[in-house]
């Protein structure tokens, strides 16, 4: 059912998946590849970033079945792995910035309920919107976590294994979409014991949703 929490939680979703894809670009940019800058992708215009299945599609299906654990992607910021200056470090370094930047995000927003709830000015709306935001970032750092192509968990083993371990790595990218799709139906409630871990860790409180 869509109410407003429903139309909050997407957009956040959507802003939080945006600001994740713009990381790689930025960090890529800073590692010596512009193509992120060139095509226009380092930007938080979502038309820029929407992709139509993981952006729009997968969230409001996830919305309306009533799971709390939504989760969605946009299409990847391009990069030019030839033009990084330190090779497959600097692409280890570009496929973690969108995990880095969630768990930045989940951990400022923790700590302002922290804040909020100690310095005595915490309201209901404002723990339950960031709560949103906090378990939205911290279940798409999780989800991007999972070594399964095209999230960056996979592309973060790529870049750090042994060369050697490559022709296995390809084989799995074969594999990855459909295994993906059956995790998302089928294991993705397993992930909700450490989601809510990591949210009482950063925020003191258990999930008030």
């Amino acid at each position: 059912m869509i109410n407003a929490s429903s139309i909050f939680y997407f957009v956040v979703l959507i802003f939080s998946i945006i600001v994740h894809e713009v990381a790689h670009g930025i960090i890529a940019e800073q590692e010596g590849d512009p193509t992120a800058r060139n095509l226009g992708r380092i930007t938080l215009n979502p038309l820029k970033h929407i992709d139509w299945l993981g952006s729009v599609i997968l969230p409001l299906a996830l919305i309306l079945s009533g799971t709390q654990f939504i989760v969605g992607w946009a299409k990847p910021v391009p990069y030019n792995a030839e033009n990084l200056r330190h090779g497959r470090k600097s692409e280890a370094k570009v496929s973690i910035a969108g995990i880095v930047v969630n768990l930045s995000i989940a951990l400022f927003f923790g700590l302002f309920i922290r804040a909020a709830l100690g310095f005595g000015f915490a309201t209901v709306a404002l723990i339950d919107g960031a709560s949103i935001i906090v378990l939205i970032n911290v279940i798409l750092a999780l989800f991007n976590s999972i070594p399964l192509a095209p999230l960056d968990g996979f592309r973060f083993l790529a870049s750090v294994l042994p060369e050697k371990a490559m022709p296995f790595m390809r084989q799995v990218e074969q594999f990855s979409l459909p295994l993906l799709i059956l995790f998302i139906l089928f294991g993705w409630n397993a992930v909700a014991p450490l989601a809510f871990k990591i949210f009482s860790l950063l925020t003191g409180i258990g999930i008030p949703l």
